[in-house]
Formats: structure tokens, C-alpha cells, sequence
């Protein structure tokens, strides 16, 4: 095992510039996880882990052939480590090239529009992994599904489903040709309470905490979806109304 204790070394600056920049992280080709546990769902879940940085006394599940794994002292961790309390591992990863595929062979899928928050994104991806859907496709205006705070709050999923990212004219001409119904979170006259559609095959579109879903992504659903509520409240969390309708989907699968 390697050792490393100046800051300023080449690795530990390029984790860092990882962490902050998303150019950076396209132009490479990699990722930033953080913590012994993603690691962990790496390498059983066949990410294709680069480097790996641990602080002294740190230890991890046995590692691939061939990656480089670097030893720091704790102090150095605390520098280079985008997380307030770090956890002692960080490491890189190359993000999978999920090319768009003619048609999409799964059953379900969430389509974010103009999700912002990675933390919600990340959450999302999460919902969508244990409710059993198959991939996510982020449209325009949606948080890099590789930066740090997407991939922690996704624990795991990433190396688990397929993440997609496309135009919106790009996503409906897949999900026609995947014979896909699309189906959006709003109120118009065709809107059915969640709790009696069919979702056991379709895209389900959840739109940005602001405003929600796009004119042009509500103009290609075949339905829109209402969750039932206290008159009190106007509408969820993001992340929150995805896991209601993926549990819908999945409970009654």
C-alpha cells in the first residue's frame, strides 16, 4: 500500500477537483464515492473502482486487481474529503456509459424533469432500486447523477440500475418505441388518484420542487397522476412523491 501525506498531492487534488467540478468529472470519465460502505456496494455490485484513498487504520473489503489504493494520514483525509465528518474512504470510480438503447427491456421507469437537488435525485434512484424499477432518465435541468451528494444519497443504486440522461424529444421517442406509456405528476382533467392506475408498466415523470413538469413533458403523457392529501398541503417533496407512486407500482405488482 501506498503512503501519502502532502496535501497538495496530484491524487488527492484530482479527488477534490472530482468532488467540485462536473466538467471535470465528464472530461475524465470518473466519479468520487466516499465512505468504506459505497465502497463496499462497488465492489460487489461491479463498479469500476480506479483509486482508493484510506485514512490510517481504515480498512475494506478486498479490492479488485489492479486498483491503486493510497494510505493518509487522518488529518489529510479531513483536507481532502468533501464530507464534514469523513468516514476514511474515498475512492474513484469510471461512470458507466450507459449508452440509450434502441428500446428499453425493463417494465418501469422514473423519468426526472428539472430535479435540481442531487440529494433528491440521489434519493430517487434509491426509491426506484428497492421498489424494483429499472433505470432513470434525467431530462434537462436535472442534477449531475455523478456528483458526490447524488451518488452517497443513492447507496448504492448507482451501481445497480441504469441511468440515462437525454433530451426530452429524445426520452419520448424511446418510451414510444419501448411501447411505454409516460405518466405525469399534475392535476388536469384526465387526472386519476395514483391509489387506481395501472403502473405496473410505464414511465412515471416527476417534475422540479418548484415548478414542477415542463408544458412539453405534460403534453406527452397519456395520463397525469394525483396522490391523495390533506387540503392543507399543495404538494411533496420530489423525492418524497416518487416513493409514493413507486410503492403503489410495486405493492400492487
Amino acid at each position: 500500500m501506498e503512503k501519502i501525506t502532502a496535501r497538495s498531492n496530484p491524487l488527492l487534488q484530482h479527488m477534490k477537483k472530482l468532488a467540485a467540478d462536473g466538467a471535470y468529472r465528464r472530461q475524465r470519465g470518473l466519479f468520487l464515492g466516499d465512505s468504506p460502505k459505497l465502497l463496499e456496494e462497488a465492489v460487489r455490485w461491479g463498479g469500476e473502482i480506479v483509486e482508493v484513498v484510506l485514512a490510517e487504520g481504515v480498512t475494506v473489503p478486498a479490492l479488485p486487481r489492479g486498483v491503486r489504493v493510497v494510505e493518509v494520514p487522518r488529518d489529510v483525509m479531513t483536507s481532502v474529503s468533501p464530507m464534514k465528518t469523513p468516514q476514511g474512504a474515498l475512492f474513484t470510480c469510471r461512470i458507466p456509459q450507459a449508452a440509450v438503447p434502441e428500446k428499453l427491456t425493463g417494465r418501469r421507469y422514473v423519468v426526472l424533469d428539472g430535479v435540481q437537488d442531487p440529494g433528491n435525485v440521489g434519493t430517487i434512484l434509491r426509491t426506484l432500486d428497492a421498489f424494483d424499477f429499472d433505470g432513470l432518465i434525467l431530462l434537462e435541468g436535472c442534477a449531475d447523477a455523478w456528483s458526490i451528494k447524488t451518488v452517497r444519497a443513492s447507496m448504492g443504486a448507482v451501481f445497480r440500475r441504469d441511468i440515462y440522461t437525454m433530451t426530452a424529444e429524445a426520452c419520448f421517442a424511446l418510451l414510444r418505441r419501448s411501447d411505454l406509456p409516460l405518466y405525469g405528476t399534475a392535476l388536469r382533467e384526465d387526472t386519476v388518484d395514483a391509489r387506481h392506475a395501472d403502473l405496473s408498466r410505464c414511465a412515471i415523470a416527476i417534475g422540479s420542487e418548484g415548478r414542477g413538469l415542463r408544458e412539453v413533458v405534460l403534453a406527452n403523457c397519456e395520463k397525469t397522476l394525483k396522490i391523495p392529501m390533506s387540503q392543507r398541503c399543495e404538494s411533496l417533496n420530489a423525492a418524497v412523491a416518487a416513493a409514493v407512486l413507486l410503492w403503489e407500482s410495486y405493492r400492487n405488482d
